[in-house]
């Protein structure tokens, strides 16, 4: 399904080149798509804004979604390892990316150290099950994302109750986060 998106975006298609979401085998140096490294870039510095103002103004309401402490990976190396270990499409990248900001506009939440890493590996595991044509379990999911299979189903259906369900990504939503990822890889 991922595809169908993208075919009827020719406009754009320099963007999808450019972020590796046309050509799977399409690779940065390290085998990572460029589209990955923004994402990563883009949420690491959201956590870190995120961190110093709700250091000095507010707190922050603990959700499902947040953990005891800081895990000891990066945004970057977790969202490597799940793009390793399953084999979602790059496209599925940015559609999880969508998610976790819509999730977090209707949940009135901030991306904190805390919970990025909980929201990452369930927005990722939705997205690839509404999107890509094979996908593997919660089970699976939750040993790659380091999560319990009862913490992981508590987090995917606490994540589509929020959403209301609404999956639906229009392939304009989409091209403007790939144009706004494209944009942001001036500032990386």
């Amino acid at each position: 399904m991922a595809n169908l998106v993208l075919n009827g975006m020719a406009a754009g298609s320099e963007t999808c080149m450019a972020l590796g979401l046309l050509d799977e085998s399409s690779r940065g140096v390290s085998g990572t798509p460029q589209v990955l490294l923004l994402i990563a870039s883009v949420l690491e510095r959201s956590i870190q804004k995120n961190e110093e103002l709700l250091n000095t103004a507010r707190k922050d309401v603990i959700t499902i979604f947040h953990g005891s402490r800081s895990p000891t990976l990066s945004i970057k190396q977790y969202i490597e390892r799940i793009f390793k270990y399953s084999g979602c499409s790059s496209s599925c990248l940015v559609v999880a990316y969508l998610y976790i900001n819509k999730f977090l506009q209707l949940t009135d939440g901030h991306l904190t150290s805390l919970n990025a890493h909980r929201l990452l590996i369930t927005s990722i595991m939705v997205a690839a099950k509404f999107l890509d044509d094979e996908c593997y379990d919660n089970a699976y999911y939750a040993r790659i994302g380091g999560v319990s299979t009862g913490e992981m189903n508590r987090m995917e259906m606490r994540f589509l109750f929020n959403l209301d369900f609404r999956l639906q990504v229009t392939a304009e939503a989409f091209m403007n986060c790939c144009l706004k990822l494209e944009n942001e890889s001036g500032s990386c």
